[in-house]
């Protein structure tokens, strides 16, 4: 799941939604002198949700749909294009509006600089130019961050071509996500109850 999965399935908790946030910045074992004990819970919410998205039948389904070579970056394509039905539904998740929940996280992230990284802070400048998370409505927008997260990555890839790929699957990649979002959701509160 993408920035805005993650923000959402924490709740109202901001410690959980900016270690959700935090989730794909921070590598190995957060700092307890960096970050606060909530925001650690925020960053293990985030890698549990990664890693039971990555396990879950409707996903690795999901993923198959996609042919070679987009296959080989499906965890990124299916994260983002996750996020996009998010955005383009929000009302069915959420009883805020998206525009100011996207508002709301980006106003967490600006009175809790002082715990982001690096590159978390440039991620806000971006989400703050392209109106993120909201802006993954927008299939335009989507484009071009697949296109931005290519052009990061090491070696050639597809990402830049990707979108008309994933739009031509459009509705089978919606079933599998209405069947995988409510799962996830239900372990997500499980996932906070058993932890305290």
């Amino acid at each position: 799941m993408n920035h805005l999965a993650h923000a959402l399935l924490a709740g109202d908790d901001e410690a959980l939604q900016l270690g959700g946030l935090l989730g794909d910045f921070v590598r190995g074992q957060p700092d307890p002198a960096q970050f606060p004990p909530r925001v650690i819970r925020g960053i293990r919410l985030h890698r549990a949700i990664d890693g039971y998205t990555d396990a879950h039948p409707a996903v690795l389904a999901a993923k198959a749909q996609l042919p070679p070579p987009y296959r080989r970056y499906a965890g990124i394509l299916l994260d983002m294009w996750f996020d996009h039905l998010l955005a383009r539904e929000f009302p069915r998740w959420s009883a805020q509006p998206l525009e100011d929940y996207s508002l709301g996280l980006r106003g967490l992230l600006r009175r809790r600089d002082a715990l982001l990284t690096p590159a978390l802070r440039r991620f806000r400048s971006y989400m703050e130019a392209n109106d993120l998370p909201g802006g993954y409505a927008d299939r335009a927008v989507l484009g071009r961050a697949l296109a931005g997260i290519g052009e990061r990555l090491t070696r050639a890839n597809p990402l830049d071509t990707a979108l008309p790929v994933l739009v031509a699957r459009e509705e089978e990649l919606q079933r599998r996500f209405e069947v995988f979002f409510p799962e996830l959701r239900g372990f997500v509160r499980e996932w906070i109850e058993g932890q305290g």
